[in-house]
């Protein structure tokens, strides 16, 4: 499980290895604009409607943190679902992995 460390609470957001790389892309490109957005997740193992939100901004202090030693192979699909959802003004709402679609066999 991978960290995201936001601010200086001290309290790590745990968030799957592969998602977090997919988010770091888009956060990185976000932040490199100068752009601000929410970061929204759901807390499963806390209850039904259990969710969070943060506010990304360039001048709060970001680290992330993996389990793996080596990044995964990305989704380009994902990562730009992600950005469109950066984009909008419901922020980012962390989802499952997007399926990549097939390139059609000629």
């Amino acid at each position: 499980m991978a960290e995201l460390q936001y601010g200086n609470s001290g309290q790590p957001i745990f968030i799957e290895d592969r998602a977090l790389a997919h988010l770091k892309i888009v956060i990185a490109t976000k932040l490199r604009r100068q752009e601000s957005f929410t970061l929204s997740w759901n807390h499963p193992d806390e209850g039904l409607g259990s969710k969070s939100t943060i506010w990304i901004h360039p001048s709060i202090p970001l680290r992330f943190s993996f389990d793996e030693p080596e990044p995964p192979p990305l989704n380009a699909r994902w990562i730009e679902e992600l950005m469109k959802d950066a984009g909008s003004t419901g922020g980012i709402c962390l989802i499952d992995e997007v399926p990549e679609v097939a390139e059609p066999k000629r």
